[in-house]
């Protein structure tokens, strides 16, 4: 079965409808770390769904509540980097901190902090590094996302250095953007943040090579439709483009991008529109969860997947 012919079906929903989580796989499992949940209060819970019963198991608790997190697997252990919170005088905070989790022992630690605070950035991981770019602005903390500029500081760190380390900002700064690593590259698409002109959700691409330490914009490369809050992933030689906020509203379109042949291609819609959603892919499977439903403020329960193998 070819990825642009596969089928989505329902599962089993989580018991706390959650957005802005990120979901890690680990030895076939799915791990979902906080998130903003009912009246964008920010969870720490932590659950874990295991796609051959279609069950969910509560874990120990994160340290930190928090959303808009990014997650990373190395060695074992569970990378969770910066986020934020709405505290109860209605302004945000946003987070420098890591903390690591370990599947094993069902247990948490410190890590080591970033330079900056990062809430909703892009992330990924490229040769051992995990990536940070962007986010919502540290100043945007009390005017919300609609006055937000973006921020576009960038910074990276692999297990075992001391520091993050500083590299080049983003040409364009955003955040919910997505990121992907892939033939040793860095690829950052779509995202928002507000202009003099508007609150716009973005198109393009800006690419990140860390040979040169230099961002780029290929012209020849964009989405298909204005994205952000979307879901990215290299699947093959390609990318795998879901959902996401588009032109003030969420969609439930998707789109396979082949390399080789250099064009999109419309998949199957998924069940239902959403964005800010946690995504994992586990052999020819991608998983949903979670994200907000298209209101675009209420947080979803549902979790989807869509099979092509």
């Amino acid at each position: 079965m070819s990825i642009t012919t596969g089928s989505w079906r329902e599962l089993s929903p989580l018991a706390i409808a959650r957005s802005h989580s990120p979901v890690i796989p680990y030895q076939g499992k799915l791990y979902i770390f906080g998130g903003g949940g009912p009246d964008f209060k920010s969870l720490d819970s932590v659950v874990c769904y295991d796609p051959a019963t279609d069950q969910w198991q509560d874990l120990a608790s994160m340290p930190t509540r928090r959303s808009g997190t990014a997650a990373f697997l190395a060695d074992d252990k569970i990378y969770l980097v910066g986020g934020g919170f709405k505290k109860p005088d209605g302004n945000f905070q946003f987070l420098h901190t890591v903390e690591v989790y370990d599947p094993a022992n069902d247990a948490w630690s410190a890590g080591v902090d970033m330079l900056q605070p990062h809430d909703y950035p892009a992330a990924t991981e490229l040769d051992g590094w995990f990536y940070i770019l962007g986010g919502h602005h540290p100043e945007a903390c009390l005017g919300g996302p609609k006055t937000d500029p973006g921020f576009d500081f960038c910074e990276r760190w692999r297990p075992g250095e001391p520091t993050w380390q500083a590299i080049a900002n983003m040409p364009t700064p955003r955040f919910a953007a997505a990121a992907v690593g892939q033939q040793g590259r860095i690829l950052t698409s779509g995202g928002v943040a507000f202009r003099p002109e508007g609150f716009n959700n973005f198109d393009f691409f800006e690419t990140y090579d860390p040979a040169t330490g230099e961002w780029l914009r290929d012209p020849d490369l964009k989405l298909p439709w204005p994205a952000a809050g979307h879901v990215m992933c290299a699947v093959g030689n390609g990318l795998l483009f879901i959902g996401g906020f588009s032109t003030d509203n969420i969609h439930a379109r998707a789109a396979y991008y082949d390399m080789n042949e250099q064009r999109w291609h419309r998949l199957p819609d998924m069940p239902l529109p959403r964005a800010a959603m946690g995504a994992a892919i586990i052999d020819q499977t991608l998983y949903l969860v979670g994200g907000w439903a298209d209101d675009g403020r209420t947080p979803m329960n549902s979790v989807v997947a869509y099979h092509w193998g």
